[in-house]
């Protein structure tokens, strides 16, 4: 199946849907790994936070498939945003996963006490070497935004919680007039949105899964989802979403659930 991808820069696209991996762990995330590979995931996100980048390289390894075809996203730790930090972290999970280069690189959190520019800087001359082909950021508010684009850094890619009842518009409007592309974490609400009356009407309706419809629902709106699971038949039942279409009425209906479900929060940053 070819997957859906949305272009970031020149030189590179991000597919759709990829595989997040936050809390995979061990032989578990190796498993799931290899066993999304062969369903057809080609997108894989982790982080040096992460603590599995190098299961995920021995999975990637094992699987024989050419780098070229793979799409991989990691992120610095927000203590390692100096510049010196950036350069020895991202050696780091070069080495990890066994790659000479990620596709995309993304400050996990913001840090206040290092200027934005200054990992900024380092990560355009990570790109200029080839070592990263594009730049990103994790959980940045409008306003965290209007402070990194002032570097005058090319800024591709914004990570956020992003599901039906965290329905950030107003991010959304403003990455799209920016040319930024929002990547989903916890796209299901981790679970609590497949219980949504709405999703399982409309679950229901369409004879698929109420996952499915909330993946559908943001990849139809160009944004990118990383659903984690560590069940094969849910692996298999999220790629199916690539399949289909919701109708646009139906998706209306989803953009209208009025709800602020935030359930990462770290407590150092103003979301209001």
């Amino acid at each position: 199946m070819k997957i859906k991808n949305l272009k970031l820069n020149e030189s590179t696209s991000i597919p759709v849907l990829g595989l997040g991996t936050w809390r995979l762990l061990g032989d578990k995330c190796v498993q799931t790994v290899s066993q999304a590979l062969e369903i057809g995931y080609r997108h894989f996100d982790t982080a040096q936070h992460y603590n599995n980048q190098t299961e995920i390289g021995q999975a990637i390894k094992s699987s024989g498939l050419n780098r070229k075809d793979l799409f991989l996203t990691s992120k610095v730790w927000m203590t390692n945003l100096q510049r010196e930090a950036v350069f020895s972290s991202l050696e780091q999970t070069l080495t990890q996963l066994q790659t000479d280069y990620l596709d995309l690189y993304l400050i996990h959190w913001p840090n206040p006490r290092v200027p934005v520019v200054e990992t900024l800087e380092a990560m355009k001359e990570l790109k200029q070497k080839g070592k990263i082909k594009a730049i990103g950021v994790s959980n940045f508010t409008i306003d965290l935004l209007k402070e990194a684009l002032a570097s005058r850094v090319e800024i591709t890619n914004n990570q956020v919680e992003f599901h039906p009842s965290l329905n950030q518009k107003s991010l959304k409007d403003f990455c799209d007039q920016q040319n930024i592309i929002i990547t989903a974490y916890s796209p299901l609400g981790q679970g609590d949105d497949l219980k949504l009356r709405l999703i399982k009407q409309l679950a229901s309706k369409y004879k698929k899964s109420e996952a499915q419809i909330i993946l559908n629902w943001l990849m139809s709106k160009n944004m990118v989802a990383i659903p984690k699971t560590a069940d094969p038949e849910h692996l298999k039942d999220n790629f199916a979403s690539l399949t289909w279409e919701l109708k646009s009425e139906d998706i209306k209906k989803i953009d209208r659930i009025e709800d602020d479900n935030r359930l990462i929060d770290p407590g150092f940053i103003d979301f209001s």
